[in-house]
């Protein structure tokens, strides 16, 4: 991440606890861009659960107390994962083109954040979950810039008003849902070379479970960006008939 901004988590009042803990680690003097990237390589790592204010200090060599300045507690920690992960997908989207074509315009953000998503697995429920906790403007400038770039294309796709917010919703659920689908695991046991025991289908019920059971071979094939592509396109030209 090398594009920082300030955010809600940004430096507190003079007289907060942070201010009396050194916020000099052992990589030299913080910013928040760097506690963002230390937070999101301590996920990518080793999932959310490892994410904690003390847990993170130890890791940049610093007391927790000294991250407050940086982000005020651990809900805004995450806000500003979700903040990173944006402003990577702005550094994946490179130099944006406000007048490109609508379509194109959109499968090229789709593509980014799956590429994104699929570079920062253990991050992707932040996408939904921070998403349901946070009204729409308090978000990141970074995910409202994003917003912004969606609904930019899908008017110039020729939907407008309703028929836009309607697609936005549609593109956004497709895009997170595509994704997470994707990462959910699906193997049982990878050193095992037997396809069905391989998936583990000898723990399902036969006799409860036999479409399941028939089709997991194939909901274990992943579609890739192919997938996404396609039903991108599906959904455009749904809404485009109207």
């Amino acid at each position: 991440m090398t594009r920082g901004r300030a955010g809600s988590g940004g430096e507190g009042a003079s007289n907060s606890p942070a201010r009396r803990a050194s916020d000099r680690g052992r990589y030299g003097r913080l910013s928040r861009e760097r506690v963002l990237a230390a937070a999101l390589e301590l996920v990518d790592r080793e999932g959310l659960s490892a994410l904690s204010m003390r847990r993170l200090g130890a890791e940049l060599g610093v007391e927790a107390m000294a991250l407050y300045r940086y982000a005020e507690g651990k809900d805004a920690l995450l806000d500003g994962l979700v903040e990173a992960l944006y402003l990577e997908l702005e550094e994946r989207l490179g130099d944006w083109d406000p007048e490109q074509d609508g379509r194109s315009g959109l499968h090229r953000i789709a593509r980014a954040t799956y590429d994104v998503c699929l570079a920062h697995p253990h991050a992707v429920p932040l996408l939904t979950t921070r998403m349901l906790a946070v009204p729409l403007a308090r978000r990141p400038l970074a995910v409202l810039r994003d917003h912004e770039r969606v609904l930019v294309l899908l008017e110039r796709s020729g939907l407008e008003g309703t028929r836009a917010a309607v697609a936005f919703e549609a593109v956004t659920a497709w895009l997170l849902g595509y994704v997470s689908a994707e990462l959910r695991p699906m193997v049982d046991n990878p050193d095992e070379p037997d396809p069905a025991f391989r998936l583990g289908l000898h723990r399902m019920p036969s006799h409860e479970l036999p479409t399941l059971r028939r089709t997991a071979a194939a909901l274990a094939d992943r579609a890739g960006p192919e997938g996404l592509a396609a039903g991108l396109d599906a959904l455009l030209d749904r809404f485009a008939q109207g």
